[in-house]
């Protein structure tokens, strides 16, 4: 037996148990650290198919979440299986382009660019129609600065899992075919893979503004659940009156019902985790003018799409070059099948079209609290339009026809103002009789009787001489709401005014609006003898010249009104000619 070195003490202090403890740890280390850095990454619950767990959505709606498959031993559908088993699997094999490249595909209504990096959407141009820049270009729907900011894209993927997300919105997709530029009717398919996550996006292209988008995602051969998405905001920015933030907003349709949210109804990401809202009839995102809707394959109308909506947080510089944090609404669209079979509308919100499609999407054309008014005169002005070919003059003859309709309430209304105006004196005597008691005095109450007596006795409706007025304010409202809402009306030219949906940017519709109703006040008699009231009257004129010029209202309300008051102006000439002023009643003596 070998001797114990001086002292007697072993300094092998490692037992046989303990370098059994600490090889065990450092193989668990080893193992860890390989299956984080380097093994598989299976996604999260993944939604499926069929019977949809209810979970607790961010926002009203009904909610899709994640599902099993009926076979205990099998992993559910669209989930990844375990690492064991995951590092153990067959995998496909990589398919992946060795750089970027775009192709673009157009036909005679738009020019979309792809780039196979994402397989996303980085131009989506509408031919016929231009943005509000100065010079004006082509309107390109795509916001490239804040998706480049964001890192969205339209068209991207969203999947439960965030790593799985960025590997397919970022891989490097091989394209079908070598052309870099395509014509309609044209089909282009892009395909990516990892050797894990394989996805492919397949689009058709017609002659319409309707593109058919199929789409494929699964992990390690078995399916997983990715909806298609509009990211990196949406319309035109150029837009100054108002801000584009306020007009965009995403929508869905459930139950033949509309839903719409703008900015401030959206929760950021993280609020949805793995939440689908189910049962949707179509989705999308839309500003005032122009949407992007998201709908069910035509040949399978029945399907129920599934939808996420929320913003993110732009960096932009405000009017006075200061950044400003700006809200970017996105949204997501999905559907229980796989492949995924979606029809997507990129366009503008022209009403007709709109209504064509199936389903029909003419409920995007919305305006506003007037609408009962709006639709009517929108509906009369496009059928004008057939016979008028500008939307100018058909916004005159419109007026022409209205005001002649109203011209019998206007005869009617004079006859009142005549029979006020000679009673006037009367009145007037009774209101001096009380006005030393203040408002809430119970002998105001006996003025009022005496006046209603006198107004009972010539047979005057008080409210008579307003009626035409009062009819006037919701088409005055409604008008407006046409004109602003409809893109027929956008960058619509009349004489000088180039677009009949904003401002006039010369002021001259205001100012003449201002100088015809005056002249209208001035020959039209004064039902009060108050020179308060008559100055109020006088100012009338002026706060609404004030008003086209400080508020967004459209010029083709301007020439609406403008055209009312010179035809008023004519009305009232007859009306002083055929119906003379009589004279004033005296006073009677009031009784104490």
């Amino acid at each position: 037996m070998t001797p114990l070195p001086s002292g007697g003490k072993n300094k092998d202090k490692f037992t046989p148990e303990l370098r059994i403890l600490v090889a065990s740890l450092l193989s668990m280390v080893v193992f860890l650290a390989w299956t984080k850095y380097f093994g598989p990454k299976p996604p999260t619950n993944v939604p499926q198919p069929n019977n949809p767990a209810q979970t607790a959505p961010a926002t009203p709606g009904n909610v899709a979440s994640s599902n099993t498959t009926a076979n205990p031993k099998a992993p559910a559908q669209g989930q990844a299986p375990s690492v064991a088993s995951a590092a153990a699997a067959a995998t496909t094999a990589a398919i992946a382009d060795s750089q970027e490249r775009t192709i673009v595909v157009e036909n005679a209504l738009y020019r979309v660019v792809f780039s196979n990096r994402g397989a996303v959407v980085k131009s989506w141009q509408l031919k016929k129609y231009k943005d509000d820049a100065k010079p004006q270009r082509t309107l390109d729907l795509v916001h490239p600065e804040s998706s480049e900011l964001t890192g969205g894209w339209p068209l991207s993927m969203v999947f439960d899992d965030p790593q799985l997300e960025k590997a397919a919105n970022t891989g490097l997709f091989k394209i079908s075919g070598d052309s870099t530029s395509l014509s309609a009717p044209a089909d282009v398919t892009f395909t990516w893979s990892d050797g894990h996550l394989e996805v492919t996006k397949k689009f058709h292209f017609d002659h319409s503004y309707v593109v058919n988008v199929q789409t494929t995602a699964t992990y390690n051969g078995a399916a997983v659940l990715a909806g298609l998405a509009w990211r990196g905001g949406f319309g035109d920015v150029t837009v100054t009156d108002p801000s584009p933030a306020t007009t965009i907003n995403t929508f869905y349709s459930e139950n033949g019902k509309l839903t719409t949210f703008l900015v401030k109804k959206l929760d950021g990401p993280e609020k949805w985790g793995n939440i689908w809202q189910g049962g949707k009839t179509f989705t999308g995102i839309a500003d005032r003018y122009f949407t992007a809707a998201f709908l069910p394959p035509s040949d399978a109308l029945s399907t129920a799409l599934m939808t996420r909506y929320w913003k993110v947080w732009d960096t932009v510089k405000g009017s006075d070059g200061k950044e400003v944090s700006e809200a970017i609404p996105e949204f997501a669209t999905a559907t229980a099948a796989h492949p995924m079979q979606l029809r997507v509308f990129v366009g503008p919100k022209d009403y007709d079209d709109l209504k064509a499609m199936r389903p029909p999407l003419n409920s995007l054309v919305q305006f506003g609290w007037f609408e009962f008014v709006a639709d009517p005169l929108f509906h009369a002005l496009k059928w004008l339009y057939k016979y008028v070919p500008n939307w100018g003059w058909a916004v005159v003859v419109l007026t022409l026809v209205i005001n002649m309709v109203l011209f019998p309430l206007r005869i009617s209304s004079y006859r009142t103002t005549l029979k006020m105006q000679r009673v006037a004196p009367e009145v007037k005597t009774i209101q001096e009789k009380y006005k030393k008691y203040k408002l809430n005095d119970p002998r105001k109450a006996d003025m009022n009787k005496e006046v209603m007596a006198i107004y009972q006795r010539e047979g005057i409706n008080p409210v008579g001489g307003c009626v035409p007025m009062l009819l006037q304010m919701p088409i005055w409202f409604g008008l407006n709401s046409a004109l602003r809402g409809a893109i027929e009306l956008r960058h619509a030219s009349w004489l000088w005014v180039h677009d009949l949906a904003a401002k006039d940017p010369y002021y001259i519709l205001p100012v003449t609006v201002g100088i015809s109703m005056y002249l209208v006040s001035k020959m039209t008699p004064m039902t009060t003898t108050d020179p308060q009231q008559a100055q109020m009257m006088k100012f009338l004129p002026i706060s609404m010249s004030a008003m086209f010029v400080f508020f967004p209202f459209s010029s083709g309300l301007a020439l609406y009104i403008l055209t009312s008051s010179l035809v008023g102006i004519l009305q009232q000439w007859y009306l002083n000619r055929t119906h003379p002023l009589p004279a004033p009643a005296k006073p009677t003596r009031a009784k104490k």
